[in-house]
């Protein structure tokens, strides 16, 4: 009986020890380093919103060595965070990339120009010299410029296209006219820089039509035959939208949120409150929810390059309501 009773006793405290209910595992690849891009996602952790979900989710930074779809195919990682462009170029390449979410409604990528080279409108761009970003980039870039006429040659009645880096030492040292910022980003390093916003002249690709979907979140499709893991997506999205939201009520503490997790130490505060605000104006109006009009018009913009487009057909399958349906029916 002695024994029965500790053996019983031994049963209990094992079973004790195990959690009710273990928290599923989430891996996000983020697209950059840790900055308030991503503040919606660190809230979410933070916040407890994962875990309110039953989630463990852990975030891995990006950088520029790190590309997000060689990483899920490779199974580091659950899901991650990506441009519509390069995920749609993926796809066609042979990782089978799924749009399951868009936090991003709005476009934050635009070209900055000194008012000093006497452009005021597009029209004037002939014979200028434009910073671009590549690896995929520069599609909406050519589309606009095929949609104006102006050749990307170079010549007086076209322009010399630079390969910017991601700074903004052309235009401060004056080798481009314009170059590619974002609104949250490399737009404030040009203004901290010492350049005054009186003595630019600013092109948002959101206000010219040419805009493509940014930040939107990706799996492999293969794993959407699961139900499980298309539930567990769904709690996911549901929470990091959540983050999103709190991030838009509290941008200073979401700030400061994102610089606990910066192991860098690179980042700001004043940096990150500012592209904090900024970013809360592109999530606002979604809740997680591709639509469908925006991805066709990123893929008719990115089949308008003249030559190499970034993809070579209209993609099938490359996006879900699955996710975000389950997500609004919890």
């Amino acid at each position: 009986m002695k024994k029965l009773l500790i053996a019983s006793m031994a049963a209990g405290l094992a079973f004790a020890a195990l959690p009710a209910n273990a928290a599923d595992k989430v891996v996000l690849q983020l697209k950059w380093v840790t900055q308030a891009q991503f503040g919606g996602y660190y809230v979410a952790k933070d916040k407890g919103f994962y875990e309110e979900e039953g989630l463990d989710v852990e975030i891995k930074p990006g950088g520029p060595d790190i590309a997000p779809p060689q990483v899920i195919a490779g199974g580091g990682a659950d899901v991650i965070i990506d441009w519509m462009p390069p995920a749609l170029a993926s796809r066609e390449k042979g990782v089978a990339l799924v749009n399951i979410a868009q936090p991003f409604k709005s476009s934050g990528m635009m070209l900055t120009c000194r008012k000093e080279t006497g452009i005021t409108s597009p029209e004037d761009f002939k014979g200028k010299t434009l910073g671009v970003w590549f690896f995929g980039n520069e599609y909406p870039f050519l589309s606009w410029m095929a949609h104006l006429g102006i050749p990307t040659e170079g010549g007086p009645d076209g322009v010399t296209v630079l390969k910017q880096g991601f700074n903004v030492d052309p235009l401060l040292q004056k080798q481009a006219d314009c170059i590619s910022t974002m609104t949250y980003n490399e737009y404030w390093q040009v203004i901290d820089a010492g350049i005054k916003p009186e003595d630019l002249v600013v092109f948002k690709y959101e206000d010219q039509g040419v805009s493509t979907m940014e930040d939107g979140l990706y799996v492999l499709e293969d794993r959407l035959s699961d139900p499980a893991f298309v539930d567990v997506m769904a709690r996911f999205v549901k929470a990091s939208m959540k983050g999103w939201e709190w991030a838009r009520e509290n941008p200073e503490e979401a700030a400061m949120i994102v610089l606990d997790n910066d192991a860098t130490g690179a980042q700001t505060e004043k940096h990150q409150v500012r592209m904090m605000k900024e970013i809360n104006k592109l999530t606002e109006g979604s809740d997680g929810t591709l639509d469908p009009a925006d991805f066709d018009r990123t893929v008719e913009i990115l089949l308008g390059g003249k030559s190499d487009p970034v993809i070579t057909k209209k993609p099938e399958g490359a996006w879900t309501h699955a996710v975000t349906d389950k997500m609004k029916s919890m």
